[in-house]
């Protein structure tokens, strides 16, 4: 469970986030607002790429931003944002050899990954002849392989044409891992344990998520 203790996030003089205090320990939990919201200022927060202006996050049981790092994966919107090595298999052994396993260890954690994904075959190919849903699917690998307990997507599907949205999708639907997912496509969440909408910089309703949803779109436009 990862606990936000009145949280808020100054950017440029800007309130970007503002007083959220919220427990997050449901399996599956959307994050929907409109663009510049907060939403995505609200993720970074849940494994530390963002730190808090004011209040704490922190996982529950854990102190400090290196404990959401190893326990929380982030997976971003691009993944040209995330993968930086040539070769699919050499990117997914980048945070591995970062954690000094043996080889054989990283070895079977990248089959493993890929196999989970259905993309095995890309181990040996270039990063940069990959499609976007296949990049999409390698990023999500390279966060698999740590074995965090719970993965952050921040609107993993944009970019993508509906074939691999829904690709990605399936993909995330099967991890056993808690995940947390920022979107616009309010689809993927019917099925969510929780939805949290952000509407300038708090929280403007947290529940189910058809409450939630409809909520949403009740919004002027």
């Amino acid at each position: 469970m990862i606990i936000l203790d009145n949280v808020s996030v100054e950017k440029a003089a800007r309130r970007v986030l503002r007083g959220v205090s919220l427990e997050l320990g449901e399996r599956r939990i959307g994050v929907i607002g409109r663009n510049g919201s907060g939403k995505s200022t609200f993720a970074r927060l849940l494994n530390g790429l963002e730190k808090p202006s004011s209040g704490s996050v922190r996982l529950a049981g854990g102190e400090g931003p290196n404990t959401l790092r190893r326990a929380v994966g982030f997976v971003f919107q691009n993944p040209d944002n995330q993968i930086v090595y040539p070769i699919v298999s050499e990117d997914l052994e980048f945070g591995l050899k970062n954690l000094k396993l043996p080889k054989d260890e990283r070895r079977t954690r990248i089959d493993a990954a890929l196999e989970r994904f259905g993309i095995s075959h890309l181990a040996d190919r270039f990063t940069h002849e990959l499609s976007g849903g296949e990049k999409q699917l390698v990023a999500m690998a390279g966060v698999l392989v740590m074995q965090p307990e719970m993965i952050v997507f921040d609107e993993p599907t944009t970019l993508l044409d509906l074939w691999n949205a829904r690709t990605v999708k399936a993909a995330i639907d099967a991890l056993d891992q808690h995940v947390v997912l920022v979107t616009h496509d309010l689809d993927l969440l019917a099925d969510f344990d929780r939805v949290i909408l952000i509407e300038a910089g708090a929280v403007a309703a947290d529940g189910d998520p058809q409450t939630v949803i409809a909520r949403y779109r009740e919004q002027p436009a």
